[in-house]
């Protein structure tokens, strides 16, 4: 018997790569061909896949980004994206279509719709996406990472967590070693893209920490490439141990590593924050559609797992205060790792792949 092929459409962020990839990593294993289709942007993120994963471009375009010209010209791309992937479909058939949310994903989530093919949306985030709003109600299952999912009326979703990579699985519940006066690291993410406002804001923050506080501590902090420069600038005219990057291969490992996690809160890194299990910092994107990065934290912040701090109240002062709550109560950072570590899904990824074969083997029936 042949092998029954998986299609996964997923957008240009790492928020939507990273679950795409757990579960191409997942089907491989049981036996499956799986594709990826992604547009350029998104084939930046396909390091990381399985190397026999298939990679498909295909264009899409979105309303949001470019002048008058690219505006006009996206239901034109958007069109011949959905005939090129209705043609793909057509002669190499998937028994499943699975989309992750992203502008890139219109096109096959669209001819999986028009040929009627077994197909479900995986939605990371606490509010649905836009792509993955308008097919919620075309689409056979909806699994929510985050839970609860604000989901449109009538629709029904399924909890099954955010699937992360196989190496942060492979680092799930890793021993935490709470603070105290030894070295310490310091995580500081901001998204797949870095955070402008994390760079302006946190290596001061730490800066302002005590002297004998700070001899033990090594930063890891992901900047903008323009920002790079300045970020390290800073830490080494403050005598700061820093590692200071646009982009870490080895998240998993600095994460495990880590003794308290500042980041954003994409379902991604909500996700890894909690299967690792470590105390963070949050701060939710404030421009996020629907502010959904609030609604990502919940879980963990509820738990008494992490600390929020919107944007809006964003401080060298605020934060420099909640990571000296951390550091300075190990006890209390050792329970918040424990309370991570409680509201983690790290079936997630089996979860997902279990409902793609339920959806494939209703497909044949």
């Amino acid at each position: 018997m042949s092998q029954p092929l998986l299609l996964i459409a997923a957008g240009g962020t790492g928020g939507h790569m990273f679950p795409a990839q757990a579960l191409a990593e997942a089907m491989l294993a049981r036996g499956w061909r799986v594709k990826l289709s992604t547009d350029a942007r998104g084939a930046r993120y396909t390091g990381g896949f399985p190397h026999t994963t298939e990679i498909e471009q295909i264009s899409s375009s979105t309303f949001a980004r470019g002048g008058l010209l690219a505006k006009a010209a996206t239901p034109f791309r958007i069109g011949a994206g959905v005939l090129s992937a209705v043609v793909k479909l057509t002669r190499d058939k998937p028994a499943v279509v699975v989309g992750f949310g992203g502008y890139p994903t219109i096109p096959a989530m669209a001819a999986a719709t028009v040929l009627r093919l077994p197909r479900m949306i995986h939605e990371q985030n606490g509010v649905l996406g836009k792509v993955n709003q308008a097919f919620a109600s075309r689409v056979d299952a909806v699994a929510c990472g985050t839970w609860p999912t604000d989901l449109p009326e009538g629709v029904e979703g399924i909890h099954v967590g955010n699937p992360v990579r196989s190496a942060v699985l492979e680092r799930a519940g890793a021993g935490y070693i709470a603070p105290g006066d030894y070295p310490m690291e310091l995580l500081v993410i901001g998204g797949s893209q870095g955070a402008r406002i994390l760079s302006d804001v946190i290596p001061p923050a730490i800066a302002s920490l005590p002297v004998e506080r700070l001899r033990n501590i090594r930063v890891s902090h992901q900047a903008r490439g323009e920002d790079e420069e300045r970020v390290r600038a800073y830490y080494d005219e403050h005598g700061i141990a820093a590692d200071v990057q646009p982009f870490f291969k080895d998240v998993p490992r600095r994460m495990s590593e880590a003794q308290l996690v500042i980041s954003r809160a994409g379902a991604s890194s909500v996700a890894d924050i909690s299967i690792i299990g470590r105390p963070s910092i949050l701060i939710p994107y404030a421009a996020a559609t629907a502010d959904h990065q609030t609604a990502n934290a919940r879980g963990l912040v509820d738990a008494g797992a992490a600390i929020l701090i919107p944007e809006s109240r964003l401080s060298v002062d605020a934060v420099a205060a909640q990571i000296a709550t951390v550091l300075d109560n190990p006890d209390g950072a050792l329970q918040m790792s424990r309370a991570a570590q409680s509201v983690a899904k790290p079936d997630a990824t089996e979860t997902l792949a279990a409902m793609v074969e339920i959806l494939a083997e209703k497909g044949q029936s």
